[in-house]
């Protein structure tokens, strides 16, 4: 397999202010990049605003930030498909290098994704089911 070629911090930082230029960006020399931004998944939807940090040598890590808590279906104690219920980190992609990798762009990657799963968490609460896909998750608060 060919090596693959890392997008900079810098040009992803670019791209994320570019496409939201509401966003906020840090960049942390070419180690880490910190995204803040307000993403609504359809017309009808909330207005949540969501946080991504992507650190050297790590997988980018997405949160909703706002509203905090989010809301559960009745009976549930953690929200569905999150590595974290109170630090609301939502899970996206499995972690193998399959989906995402260094070369992606976070603007066309994580930024959707985050975007899809609010989308479907809209949907766990008028259903109490969780359409999302992705693996089941040991349940946790922590």
């Amino acid at each position: 397999m060919g090596k693959i070629n890392k997008v900079s911090f810098a040009h992803q930082a670019s791209l994320l202010k570019s496409r939201f230029p509401n966003s906020k960006v840090n960049v942390e020399r070419d180690q880490k990049i910190t995204w803040e931004a307000t993403l609504q998944p359809t017309p009808l939807s909330n207005i949540y605003r969501v946080k991504v940090i992507y650190a050297k040598d790590q997988y980018p890590k997405s949160f909703v930030v706002n509203p905090k808590p989010l809301k559960l279906v009745k009976g549930e104690n953690v929200l569905p498909h999150v590595y974290n219920t109170n630090k609301q980190q939502l899970c996206l992609f499995y972690p193998d290098g399959k989906e995402w990798n260094t070369s992606k762009l976070l603007v066309r990657t994580i930024v959707p994704w985050i975007s899809e799963w609010l989308y479907y968490y809209e949907l766990w609460l008028g259903t109490g089911e969780w359409l999302g896909g992705g693996t089941k998750h040991k349940k946790s608060n922590k």
